[in-house]
């Protein structure tokens, strides 16, 4: 569910030393921000990339034979942090709960359409869940149509809106995805599931460019010593005289 887990999506990155590339993804994107109240972009994830990131985290399970598994190591730090949590009071534990949360100002939540199109948003971690799905509302195509929101694996749709981001273990982000919620036998209307606007920003992506700074100085040239054994063969050995030996 964590953002951290996606697989790589298709962007067309501007940079800032392509102008009109540049000036033309700032606007769009400040103009779907105007519009829609938050930072939002669309990308492009494609079947192969997800079942190649499946295959890749099967592919990283340690084996069963192992003396000390993973599930032991986690077995015993959640000991070892329940532990210590009761050894804490309650308020030393609410102020540290409090603290952790604070330093969390942003929210990074990823909708995933079954035509492999991703909505990314940007929320601030008190907000609600509702606030996605007024969101949704807001950037879909059929917005006349019910749908619902659900986390997998496993599959769990979301129900309690009231909830904020902090608490649904959505920070520092995540992913959820979408889905019509129409009675059997209602056929999935065909076309896409984001409004064209909002398609419009398919990949767009405003990366800054790093230049040099002019005024550092260039760094001073490093001269390393050759080994004798790497000397050129041409290169005449220089022999000492018997006056100076001691």
């Amino acid at each position: 569910m964590l953002a951290d887990s996606l697989p790589a999506l298709k962007r067309k990155r501007f940079s800032v030393a392509d102008p009109m590339d540049a000036n033309f993804a700032t606007e769009k994107l400040a103009a779907a921000k105007q519009n829609y109240g938050r930072e939002i972009c669309v990308f492009e994830t494609t079947p192969a990339t997800i079942s190649q990131t499946t295959n890749n985290a099967s592919d990283s399970e340690e084996p069963d034979d192992l003396e000390f598994t993973t599930e032991d190591y986690y077995r015993i730090l959640a000991t070892k942090k329940k532990e210590d949590k009761y050894l804490k009071t309650k308020k030393i534990r609410d102020a540290e709960a409090a603290a952790s949360r604070s330093r969390i100002t942003k929210a990074v939540v990823r909708v995933r359409f079954p035509d492999n199109h991703t909505l990314e948003a940007t929320f601030h971690p008190s907000e609600t869940l509702q606030s996605l799905v007024d969101l949704l509302v807001k950037v879909v195509a059929r917005p006349d149509l019910p749908f619902y929101i659900y986390t997998t694996p496993p599959k769990k749709q979301i129900k309690d809106l009231s909830q904020d981001l902090y608490s649904a273990g959505f920070v520092p982000g995540a992913i959820v995805y979408y889905s019509y919620d129409l009675p059997k036998g209602v056929e999935t209307p065909q076309g896409a599931y984001l409004k064209d606007d909002v398609m419009s920003l398919k990949g767009l992506e405003l990366v800054p460019v790093q230049k040099p700074d002019s005024d550092q100085p260039a760094s001073e040239p490093v001269v390393a010593a050759v080994p004798a054994s790497q000397k050129p063969a041409g290169e005449k050995k220089m022999v000492k005289p018997k006056w100076l030996k001691m």
